[in-house]
């Protein structure tokens, strides 16, 4: 639908994803299949400490509506409707838990060739809403976001970035935590499949004096086994192995470590994801 700038969400996840993505600590095993009729189901498993918990989900696409309900072990039923052009150039996506009837969330997106305008409305008693835009091209982005509470008339919330994309590389800045907290990022990819690829992040925080430097990156071992890292000025370190067991099925092995304090025991993080 999209050839313009992208949603404001998008500027600086490229780098954000390299650095949290598939980095767990947890156990989890899920599993996927399709039925006859075209419905995806997946079933998760997550232990975390000494508490576990699973849900059971079901996708399914009828023309231009997308249905995703999921079931947990807590007996909460969360379910996501997306329309895709109900009106042109949009994506409208309506999301609820039950029980809890407070939950109710309705997105709407807009999408232009140098535009994108997204709305976001809490369905609560006390709404709150969110709004962002992003003007440019696939290549150079500006926007904006900010959250409004209607009832005590004050932004929740307000956010700006600029991003530069190239076919291998892209930069990004960040000001944000209404104007606390800058952060500005870099990934350079190194291969045309975009497995192995560099990546570095400055954050500053104005109100506490603090710098945060990272970096990181990710390396094609072969066509089937990746292998991440990432280390922080705070002595953490992060590192990820991941294989394709069978077609579409990973096995991804995740550990963390603090260099400043060897003596603590490093977390460690399993997930077996299997898909037809």
């Amino acid at each position: 639908m999209n050839t313009g700038p992208g949603l404001f969400s998008d500027i600086g996840k490229k780098a954000k994803d390299l650095f949290t993505r598939d980095y767990l600590t947890d156990q989890k095993l899920s599993v996927s299949t399709i039925s006859a009729t075209g419905v995806a189901l997946t079933s998760t498993a997550t232990k975390k400490g000494g508490l576990s918990t699973g849900d059971v989900g079901a996708v399914y696409k009828y023309n231009n509506i997308l249905f995703d309900v999921k079931f947990d072990t807590e007996s909460k039923i969360a379910t996501t409707l997306t329309f895709t052009e109900l009106v042109p150039s949009t994506k409208t996506i309506v999301s609820f838990k039950l029980p809890d009837f407070k939950s109710g969330k309705l997105d709407v997106q807009y999408f232009h060739s140098h535009a994108t305008l997204t709305s976001a409305v809490t369905l609560t008693q006390s709404p709150t809403v969110d709004f962002s835009a992003s003007v440019g091209t696939p290549t150079f982005v500006i926007g904006a976001e900010a959250g409004y509470e209607p009832s005590s008339g004050r932004l929740t919330k307000y956010t700006a970035g600029i991003s530069v994309n190239k076919p291998d590389s892209s930069a990004s800045i960040i000001l944000g935590d209404k104007g606390d907290t800058v952060k500005a990022s870099y990934i350079h990819h190194l291969d045309e499949l975009k497995k192995t690829a560099a990546v570095g992040e400055i954050t500053r925080r104005f109100s506490l004096n603090e710098n945060t430097f990272a970096v990181g990156g990710s390396y094609a071992v072969d066509g089937l086994t990746v292998v991440k890292a990432k280390l922080n000025n705070h002595g953490k370190l992060g590192a990820v192995l991941q294989h394709e067991i069978i077609p579409k099925s990973l096995l991804t092995i995740s550990s963390e470590l603090e260099t400043n304090a060897l003596d603590k025991t490093p977390k460690f993080g399993l997930a077996i994801a299997l898909k037809p």
